[in-house]
């Protein structure tokens, strides 16, 4: 996306994750998904 502002060009990408990023971020989204399930499990023992 580009942005033309009087005298002033913004232009604004999506920034690339390395590879640690994305292993962390899929590890973080694992435990919150298997947090849900246990949250879900003990509420219908309820």
């Amino acid at each position: 996306m580009t942005l033309n502002l009087i005298l002033f060009t913004i232009n604004i990408k999506k920034r690339e994750l390395s590879i640690e990023e994305e292993l962390h971020n899929q590890m973080v989204e694992r435990h919150m998904e298997e947090h849900k399930a246990r949250q879900a499990s003990i509420l219908r023992q309820v």
